[in-house]
C-alpha cells in the first residue's frame, strides 16, 4: 500500500512538474487592443524565462471565455464590465470596484478562473460619429441623438447588437428610434465604413486608435448606460498556482497602463500599421 501511494504521489508530481513546462497558452479576442495586450503579456512573460504559445485572434468574448474554461487556453485579456454582463449576464451597473469583485469572486467560484490587477485603464463602449456631421448637427452627447435618428445610419458589430448592455439597451436607455436596423459588420470594417460615410454612426472603443485617425467624435454617456470595463487579464488559476512566474510577469503590468497611451498605441497598429510585436515591445520599455 505505501509503495502504491509513494508511486502515485511521484506520478503526480512528474505530471505537475510535465505541465509546469509546457508554454504557457495566451489567447487573445479578434480585434487590435486584445490582440497587443496578448502580446505585451506574451512578452512580459518570456521575460520571466517561460515559454509562450500564441493563440491570437480567436474570436470574440465567447470563445475565449470557453477555451479558459475547457483549459485551452492559460490567460486572455478581458474587461469586467463585458465579464459582469456577458458572462455572468447581470444587468449592468456602473460601480467599478463592485463589478471587479463580483466578477473575480464568480469566476474563482464557477471556473477556478483568476483575475490579474487591473491594468490601469477602462475600455468601454463608445458611439463615434464623423466629427463634421455631429458639429453640424449640435450632437455631444448620446441623448442628443434623439432628435436625429431616425436619418442616421447606424453599423455595429455582432456582439454589440446582440449583447444586454449594447444595443438593445442602449435604445431603452436613451429611448433612440432609428429608422433602420444597424448595420452588422466586422469590427475591422467599422471605421473605414464610417469614414467613407456607408454609415453615419457607429459603437467602437473608447481608446480605438482609428477615432482620432479619422477625425471621429465619441458621444457622451450622459446617462452613464455603459458599465466599467477595466481592462485585465483572466487567467487559470491551476496555471497561475503551479507557475508563480506567471503572477509576477502580470504584476508588473498593473495599474502601468492609461487610456491616453493605449489610445495611442493602438493607433500605431491599426493607423500606422504597425506588428503588435513591435509596439509591444516598445510598451515594456517604457514600463
Amino acid at each position: 500500500m505505501r509503495a502504491k501511494f509513494l508511486f502515485l504521489a511521484l506520478a503526480a508530481a512528474l505530471a505537475a512538474c510535465r505541465a509546469a513546462e509546457r508554454p504557457v497558452r495566451v489567447g487573445s479576442k479578434n480585434f487590435s487592443e486584445s490582440v497587443l495586450l496578448a502580446e505585451v503579456a506574451a512578452q512580459a512573460l518570456e521575460h520571466e524565462g517561460l515559454k509562450v504559445d500564441r493563440r491570437l485572434n480567436l474570436g470574440g468574448t465567447f470563445i475565449c471565455h470557453r477555451a479558459m474554461v475547457s483549459g485551452d487556453l492559460d490567460l486572455y485579456p478581458e474587461y469586467t464590465g463585458t465579464a459582469f454582463t456577458a458572462i455572468l449576464e447581470k444587468k449592468p451597473i456602473s460601480d467599478p470596484a463592485l463589478v471587479r469583485r463580483e466578477v473575480a469572486q464568480e469566476y474563482q467560484k464557477r471556473w477556478g478562473l483568476v483575475w490579474s490587477p487591473p491594468l490601469g485603464f477602462e475600455n468601454t463602449f463608445a458611439l463615434i460619429m464623423r466629427g463634421d456631421d455631429a458639429r453640424r448637427l449640435g450632437i455631444r452627447t448620446i441623448s442628443d441623438l434623439a432628435p436625429h435618428a431616425e436619418s442616421l445610419r447606424p453599423g455595429f458589430g455582432y456582439e454589440f447588437i446582440e449583447r444586454e448592455d449594447g444595443f438593445k439597451g442602449l435604445v431603452r436607455a436613451y429611448d433612440l428610434h432609428f429608422a433602420r436596423q444597424p448595420a452588422e459588420m466586422d469590427l475591422g470594417l467599422l471605421y473605414p465604413a464610417l469614414s467613407s460615410g456607408k454609415v453615419d454612426l457607429i459603437a467602437g472603443n473608447s481608446t480605438d486608435g482609428l477615432i482620432d485617425a479619422i477625425g471621429g467624435v465619441v458621444l457622451e454617456d450622459n446617462r452613464h448606460y455603459f458599465p466599467p470595463y477595466e481592462a485585465a487579464f483572466v487567467v487559470s488559476g491551476k496555471r497561475e498556482e503551479r507557475t508563480p512566474a506567471v503572477r509576477r510577469a502580470l504584476d508588473r503590468l498593473a495599474g502601468r497602463l492609461t487610456a491616453q497611451a493605449m489610445r495611442a498605441w493602438n493607433r500605431r497598429v491599426d493607423r500606422d500599421k504597425r506588428p503588435p510585436q513591435e509596439v509591444a515591445r516598445e510598451i515594456l520599455a517604457g514600463l
